[in-house]
């Protein structure tokens, strides 16, 4: 097996060690200079290492059973020894960059100073915080166009699931007109608060998103597609319903649905969406401040006091000109 020396090594000003990775300068150089690479003046990963006295015998890297390679497992012990010494921003380098080899990254090695594993954990949670903020709406805080095409091709592929996922596309009705005369402060907090009130009363696993500019999706996984437009048909009287003279005195805002199971069509990166979106101007075409649905038959309805309104054939028929 081949081993690299790492006992006994000086540093030198203005040169960094250089692996099998890309060189890393020293922290202390006053300018990077990239040094050949030798036996005995090198570790993995492109990390400063000298001086580190008392690792001796590194072997190669070869992955091991619990998921670290040998390369992982000499960056742990330059991170022991350096934090021994005190020498903590270099430890937490090493130690990162045995992270980062690891498969399991829920893998932590042993007898790892405390302050390290502090450090660990909070490099986590920072990734973990920037996972989450990727996939808020920055306006609204609700999930965004990234989360809810991430969470439809796997609900959509999903072997086990009971029922068809449905899905529902919500428009703020005339919301233009809402901007233009209380401006885009107002509008932006009708948004918010549309989001609070649409999520009430989701079901468990059920979400919220914004698809874009004043258009909402709502994912009911695990309803019957009748209780799917149940659903909705509560959340559209509940924007209907809501106290928007608070915001303004003379304000109304309501809201159009189409609702569609994720079979009902696709898209590339949107599944299920055409079919809610189609539905969605059935309800506008039909008089807004409605929720629009196909029944079990196929023919498209409209839910609730908006049931017995005329056009809806109409509205039907253009927007899905080849049914």
């Amino acid at each position: 097996m081949v081993c690299v020396r790492l006992a006994g090594l000086r540093p030198a000003r203005g040169n960094a060690a250089v692996t099998t990775a890309e060189p890393v300068p020293d922290m202390d150089a006053e300018a990077p200079v990239v040094a050949p690479s030798t036996p005995a003046t090198s570790v993995t990963c492109g990390f400063p290492t000298a001086p580190i006295v008392g690792l001796d015998a590194l072997p190669s890297p070869v992955s091991t059973a619990d998921g670290r390679t040998d390369q992982a497992r000499a960056h742990e012990a330059a991170a022991e020894v350096l934090a021994d010494r005190g020498d903590w921003r270099r430890a937490y380098q090493h130690l990162k960059a045995a992270v980062s080899l690891v498969r399991d990254e829920r893998t932590l090695p042993s007898g790892v100073p405390d302050q390290l594993r502090l450090e660990v954990d909070r490099l986590r949670r920072e990734r973990a915080e920037a996972r989450e903020q990727s996939r808020r709406d920055s306006l609204t805080a609700t999930w965004n166009r990234r989360y809810l095409d991430e969470r439809l091709g796997t609900l959509r592929g999903d072997p086990g699931a009971d029922a068809p996922v449905c899905v529902a596309l919500a428009d703020v009705d005339h919301f233009k007109q809402v901007n233009d005369t209380h401006g885009h402060a107002l509008g932006d907090e009708v948004l918010r608060r549309l989001v609070d009130v649409m999520s009430e009363d989701l079901p468990e696993d059920g979400f919220c998103a914004r698809y874009g500019g004043e258009e909402f999706a709502l994912v009911l996984p695990g309803l019957a597609p009748a209780d799917a437009v149940r659903v909705c048909e509560e959340a559209r009287a509940r924007v209907d319903a809501h106290p928007w003279h608070e915001v303004a005195a003379d304000l109304r805002v309501t809201v159009s649905v189409g609702v569609a199971c994720l079979d009902d069509g696709t898209r590339p990166g949107a599944p299920g969406l055409d079919a809610a979106d189609s539905l969605l101007y059935v309800a506008k075409r039909a008089g807004r401040n409605a929720v629009a649905f196909r029944d079990a038959e196929g023919t498209v309805r409209l839910a609730g006091a908006a049931a017995g309104r005329r056009g809806i054939e109409a509205a039907a028929r253009r927007a899905f000109p080849a049914s």
